[in-house]
């Protein structure tokens, strides 16, 4: 037997052991292989384009592999569940005992100081030797949960009729804070207004909750618009299941809602998963490879600090999102909701995985106040202090090399002196003081956080992808970067949620609180799709009753 590189895990944080595993439990683990050729990544920031059955032919599992797999899963008495060739993934099920045997581990019961209890493990994965070098990561052995939906919520007064109704209002007074509807952040950031999403398939990836068809009908007739096509995507038996999980049910309401309000005709997808490192990944390649919705854009706006996953989980999700840039598929995440700490209580900045992978643009948050619908009055850097709701994340990584998109750009050492990928890559309206109207178990509710950005922007990608069919903007890090007025600049504030780190402060170009800025979206057109449509006049914004 050969340790697993990176698989190693350290003990878990405000945890405990709370005894063994029961040995006849059923669970699941997902093994990913080796791909028959590494992606380019170069190939693709080019602009270089494939089809899932080019991406499968060429950088998918090798049936041999497959083969040993399967004979090794039965020779512990372990069954196969699924296999799929393009993400380089099979996955695994049998007994737990069986699975302790097989991958050299010794499970025990953990729970946390919420009492949320879960099946863990310390130290390496081990597997064959005939398997070492086919074999490159093992991930649901351990089912703690990997990440948290970045959203915060606004408290307000509860209305006698919890939906939302459509006003012919007066503006807010100039400049005073308040919450918008999505199309109106879309109008404040020149999203264009020719453009709608027509043709394209927004993925929406989720590990927990669930939607409610009233309330985005509720939602969407608010707004004097349809209700975009909406479908749920089951990935390892999770499903859509409203009604459990409040904050969850409110992340994903927040997603549909802000991305199909400003890309009204396109189709929402929406990947139910489960919220361990194993399910986070098979929902993120069950959107990417999926062969019948085919999305062009997922959204991401759950995560967690980069050091709670493995070095083989980031690189197997930083891979997932290298075959989307291969594909076309533009990845989005949220930066993550407690600035540049990203939650973690040890004194020091931590940046928020998975936005910090190279190949997914990272959205951070800014607070946004406007004149009128069409002007912007200020936008700062999120920043509600220790007594407020949260602050943009934002950050350097420990682990991943700053990429070359970033080249032109000062990136500073992360605390332990590693120059790496910096986050966020753009940033947009996040605070919940002016964050979005939204309808989520029968009420009206204002929700801000940075899982509000990936959506939007997610939105906007949608209506570039119309704009460039029948190709897709696909991995646009490297045209932001490179083509200048693509951004608004943010050069106020910081995202130092505690004010004890000191780091980071926005200041002019990229900064690791707002990154390039706030999307220009008629910019993002004429750099991204070469078409430039010019600031399109709007009809009135419908509001919400107050």
């Amino acid at each position: 037997m050969k340790a697993l590189p990176g698989s190693e895990k350290g003990p878990a944080p405000d945890s405990r052991v709370v005894g063994d595993v029961d040995p006849e439990h059923p669970m699941i683990v997902t093994v990913v292989l080796r791909p028959k050729q590494d992606v380019n990544p170069a190939a693709h920031a080019a602009g270089a384009q494939m089809s899932r059955e080019e991406y499968t032919a060429r950088h998918g599992a090798e049936e041999d592999d497959v083969a040993k797999v399967e004979a090794f899963a039965a020779a512990h008495h372990l069954s196969v569940y699924s296999i799929n060739l393009a993400a380089r993934t099979m996955v695994l099920g049998g007994r737990t005992g069986d699975m302790q045997k097989a991958f050299g581990v010794d499970l025990k019961m953990y729970t946390t100081e919420e009492n949320t209890r879960f099946r863990g493990r310390e130290g390496e994965v081990y597997i064959p030797d005939d398997l070492a070098g086919i074999v490159t990561a093992v991930f649901g052995l351990d089912d703690r949960p990997a990440a948290n939906p970045h959203l915060r919520k606004l408290k307000i007064d509860a209305v006698a009729e919890p939906q939302i109704a459509v006003k012919a209002a007066a503006e807010p007074a100039a400049a005073a804070p308040h919450a918008f509807n999505a199309p109106a952040v879309g109008k404040l950031y020149q999203f264009p207004a020719n453009l709608h999403g027509t043709g394209q398939t927004i993925a929406i990836i989720e590990l927990g909750g669930g939607y409610r068809m009233s309330d985005l009908n509720a939602y969407f007739q608010g707004l004097g618009m349809a209700t975009p096509s909406v479908v749920s995507v089951s990935v390892d038996g999770i499903t859509n299941n409203p009604g459990v999980n409040s904050n969850a049910d409110s992340e994903v309401a927040l997603d549909i809602e802000v991305a199909g309000s400003i890309a009204p005709r396109s189709k929402i997808a929406v990947y139910f998963g489960r919220n361990t490192l194993a399910g986070f990944l098979n929902v993120i390649n069950a959107a990417i490879h999926d062969p019948i919705r085919k999305p062009s854009v997922v959204s991401i706006s759950w995560g967690s600090a980069e050091e709670n996953f493995t070095a083989a989980a980031r690189q197997q999700y930083e891979a997932a999102f290298q075959a989307a840039a291969a594909l076309g598929v533009t990845i989005l995440a949220a930066s993550g909701d407690n600035g540049s700490s990203d939650g973690v209580n040890d004194g020091k900045a931590h940046v928020d995985f998975p936005a910090a992978a190279p190949s997914a643009l990272s959205c951070g948050g800014t607070r946004l106040l406007a004149t009128n619908p069409t002007t912007i009055a200020s936008e700062t850097v999120w920043n509600d202090g220790p007594t407020g709701p949260g602050a943009g994340g934002g950050g350097v990584s420990n682990f991943f090399p700053k990429p070359a998109y970033q080249t032109g750009v000062t990136v500073p050492a992360s605390p332990t002196g590693f120059v790496g990928r910096g986050s966020p890559d753009v940033s947009g309206n996040a605070d919940p003081v002016t964050g979005y109207n939204i309808v989520v178990g029968g009420q009206r509710v204002v929700i801000g956080g940075t899982s509000a950005v990936a959506p939007l922007f997610a939105g906007l990608t949608a209506l570039l992808n119309q704009a460039a069919a029948p190709r897709k903007v696909g991995f646009i890090q490297p045209k932001l970067y490179t083509t200048p007025g693509t951004c608004r600049d943010v050069t106020a504030s910081s995202n130092d949620y505690s004010g004890l780190l000191g780091v980071y402060r926005a200041g002019p170009g990229w900064d690791a609180a707002s990154g390039l800025g706030s999307a220009i979206g008629t910019h993002w057109v004429t750099a991204l799709v070469g078409a430039h449509l010019g600031p399109q006049p709007l009809p009135p914004q419908p509001v919400l009753n107050q």
